[in-house]
């Protein structure tokens, strides 16, 4: 068809093609670009870690003596915490430093990646970014705390209680930091549900119907996890269930109310668009 040929509607559709939005562009970045983009985040959260690691060393011995206080305060008295490799001190003065950088660094690292995320997130949802690496922060430490201060004084006695005349405990060094910076990990980790869910509730992929529903799966779930994380006795099983249920329904109440603000967000728009439609032509 020729360019007179051409109905004038057909010329118009041509002519305006819509603009490309900065984000949308961003957002369809190949496969290698959001490869890259992610090596450039974990190489500025590695930086982060290694700057917080170089203050950190510096106190490595006052860390050691509180991370091993939970333990020596339920071990007998004569008990002590032994090393069986040369270097095994060294190194788990290494470590400890750098759990204590990564605690320090997290706000940095939670901040890279909701940066990475960002690109497929609305423009209101970007906004929130700053909220969503506060409460990401704040939760993982309070998990990690709770862990501390309601968690190891149980684990810890339960483990204590085998020892007998014949049975003495000698815990090596490198055996309890690994122990115990599992479950600081695990419970920093758990507490973060109720930004997960709330940030999958926002995209759709979770509804709070579906988390009801599910609830009693949820539980059973938790649980589980409770006797894989922890000593296996009641009491510090349920230390890790009955937050991990809690947090499930505060989780529940949160969806809900950012489902809530979702439809209330929608029917403005569309009312909004209802009322430019009636306008008349002029």
């Amino acid at each position: 068809m020729s360019d007179q040929e051409r109905p004038p509607e057909a010329e118009d559709q041509f002519e305006a093609e819509p603009e490309e939005h900065e984000d949308d562009q961003v957002s369809r970045m190949p496969f290698l670009a959001h490869l890259e983009e992610l090596r450039s985040r974990l190489v500025r959260s590695a930086i982060a870690v290694g700057v917080a690691f170089l203050g950190t060393y510096l106190f490595k011995e006052q860390l050691y003596q509180g991370l091993a206080r939970p333990l020596k305060a339920a071990m007998p008295p004569d008990a002590k915490l032994i090393y069986t490799a040369p270097a095994e001190a060294f190194f788990t003065y290494l470590k400890i430093a750098l759990l204590a950088a990564i605690v320090v660094a997290s706000p940095f690292i939670f901040y890279q990646f909701w940066r990475f995320i960002a690109p497929g997130l609305y423009d209101h949802e970007r906004k929130a970014v700053w909220p969503f690496v506060l409460v990401s922060s704040v939760l993982f430490i309070v998990g990690a705390v709770f862990c501390y201060t309601m968690v190891f004084p149980y684990a810890f006695q339960f483990f204590m209680s085998f020892a007998t005349d014949d049975i003495v405990p000698m815990l090596s060094l490198k055996s309890y930091l690994s122990f115990s910076a599992t479950l600081l990990f695990a419970f920093g980790v758990i507490f973060e549900m109720p930004l997960v869910l709330v940030f999958l509730g926002r995209i759709g992929v979770v509804t709070s119907k579906g988390l009801k529903k599910n609830r009693k799966y949820a539980i059973l779930i938790m649980f589980v996890a409770g006797a894989m994380f922890t000593p296996p006795d009641v009491v510090t099983q349920c230390m890790m269930a009955v937050p991990l249920i809690l947090l499930y329904e505060i989780s529940t109440l949160m969806v809900a109310a950012t489902e809530k603000k979702k439809a209330a967000r929608q029917e403005a728009e569309e009312a909004e668009f209802a009322d430019e439609d009636d306008e008349p032509e002029q």
